[in-house]
């Protein structure tokens, strides 16, 4: 009986997709007028390791010129910061509950998604690079993807008859080449949707050859907050494991094994978390332990970090150098991204999953000189959910209803819509998951920040104007009685605007604690 529903539900899903991509009907004669679209995302880059969003730690010319030609928006935000999540709501326009990937989950092909969309209306669709959604893209016309996270040195490519390892090269730069020989090779007379996803800069963060050595002989400043001793805040971030100076291996490191090591003695020691380490100093050996050794790691993980980074920004050079010599600058919108945020060190911390800034934060650069001014710079408040309606509406397709988020093209003309959104929703998953890192959703104000790690019943609120690094947990607090329950009301209404609710309301917690959206009502 199961099965036969499943098979029902497939069929339906089948025909009502169908029907929308049969509505969506483009006259040729109009591709001459709708740009070409080349959306370029990274994986795990930190907005503020960009030099147009003010880094202190590197330079990206490329990327800078990116915002200078175009436009830049600083308040834009995962829905569900890490990486398969954060494709899939991309694709699909949908916050993780409706799009059924909430955490690792495959991804249904047989969604609707931006790709098909613009298929349909007669676009010319690639997909390069990092993938990650466990099922095979579908609504491309070509398409070469790295296996899971993919290798940065040989790495291996799938396309939808045939695999290649590219032997002696590194992923940014088959990536790259992929991209411009997609574009090279594409119809004349259809325009171009092409995603390039690159691997860079997640975890292990190897640099190419070029790169390697750019970033070793400089002091990489740590950032306020790192020797943050997470004072007033919740369970949650005491017992998480993403922190520079306990969690980060030899691996990460790239601390040499011994040579007599293989196998699985040899993965082990790589896995393992050093909390001594000798390294040289001067042409002397010396056993690093305490704050110097978490100084020392937090150089080695950044030192390789930015290295991946400039050779991403490298890769944004050369697109942009394809588009200028084709003559298809000009009626090119242009994308750059991530699939989320990062810590560089910000709270001790590295990798993403929390609601905190550094995390939620991510790039978006936009050039398209037909449409978009250069030097636009606006703050509003935007999701990676309204990356799909952008770019349908870029392309003068419909959106369709059910997608949850917005076009974006107001925003980036400068006429911010008076009913814009002046608050977001968040929802992370995966608990304990990896780094250990508590399932928890929150409300993200201009102002403030209301956090709920509800299988621990623990929260947090920021005041982000006189606290903007997130140190002084207010919940709980005398005087903050009336903000906090008008939070939780706003929280309560952006759940059920986005249909969470029922979900929410169905969730088992521990201790007999009141699910969330009792708590939500003051229950």
């Amino acid at each position: 009986m199961a099965r036969l529903v499943a098979r029902e539900y497939c069929c339906m899903r089948a025909f009502i997709l169908a029907l929308a991509l049969s509505a969506v009907v483009v006259a040729p004669a109009l591709d001459a007028d709708r740009p070409n679209i080349l959306f370029i995302m990274s994986d795990d880059h930190a907005a503020h390791a960009i030099g147009a969003y003010g880094s202190h730690v590197n330079q990206t010319p490329h990327l800078d010129r990116l915002a200078r030609e175009g436009a830049i928006l600083t308040s834009v935000f995962a829905t569900n910061s890490i990486c398969t999540p954060s494709r899939a709501t991309i694709l699909t326009g949908q916050y993780s509950h409706l799009n059924g990937v909430t955490m690792f989950n495959r991804f249904d092909s047989s969604r609707m998604t931006v790709a098909r969309l613009l298929q349909a209306g007669h676009y010319y669709t690639g997909m390069i690079g990092k993938w990650h959604l466990g099922s095979d893209p579908v609504g491309f016309d070509r398409w070469d993807i790295l296996p899971g996270q993919g290798a940065y040195v040989n790495p291996v490519f799938y396309t939808a008859t045939d695999q290649h390892t590219y032997t002696g090269r590194y992923v940014t730069d088959v990536i790259t080449e992929l991209g411009i020989d997609f574009m090279k090779n594409r119809p004349r007379t259809r325009p171009f949707f092409l995603m390039v996803h690159h691997k860079a800069p997640h975890r292990p963060w190897e640099p190419d050859p070029a790169h390697g050595t750019r970033f070793m002989d400089r002091w990489i400043p740590e950032p306020e907050t790192f020797w943050d001793a997470y004072d007033t805040r919740t369970d949650a971030l005491h017992e998480n494991q993403q922190r520079v100076a306990k969690d980060l291996t030899r691996r990460d490191l790239k601390l040499r094994p011994p040579s007599d090591l293989e196998g699985a003695a040899l993965a082990a020691w790589l896995a393992t978390k050093p909390d001594t380490v000798t390294t040289d100093v001067g042409g002397q050996p010396v056993t690093l332990s305490g704050e110097a050794l978490t100084r020392w790691k937090y150089q080695r993980y950044m030192q390789d970090y930015l290295a991946t980074v400039q050779s991403i920004d490298d890769s944004v050079g050369r697109l942009l150098d394809f588009l200028d010599r084709s003559g298809l600058a000009k009626n090119t919108l242009v994308i750059y991204t991530s699939d989320q945020g990062f810590f560089l060190g910000d709270h001790g911390l590295f990798d993403k999953r929390f609601m905190y800034e550094e995390s939620l934060r991510t790039p978006l650069l936009v050039r398209w000189p037909r449409a978009v001014k250069a030097g636009t710079r606006s703050d509003a408040i935007a999701l990676n959910v309204d990356f799909a309606p952008t770019l349908l509406d870029a392309a003068g397709l419909a959106v369709p209803a059910d997608m949850q988020g917005r076009s974006l093209l107001p925003v980036l003309r400068g006429r911010t819509p008076p009913d814009w959104r002046t608050s977001m929703y968040y929802r992370y998953y995966h608990d304990p998951g990896d780094h250990n890192t508590r399932a928890h959703y929150g409300l993200r104000t201009r102002t403030h920040k209301l956090i709920y790690f509800w299988k621990k019943d623990q929260w947090e609120l920021f005041d982000l104007a006189n606290d903007p690094f997130e140190l002084h947990n207010l919940y709980g607090q005398p005087g903050h009685d009336t903000l906090t329950a008008t939070l939780k009301a706003e929280l309560l209404r952006l759940k059920q605007a986005v249909r969470d609710g029922d979900q929410l309301a169905n969730e088992q917690l521990p201790n007999g604690v009141d699910g969330p959206i009792a708590k939500l009502r003051g229950r």
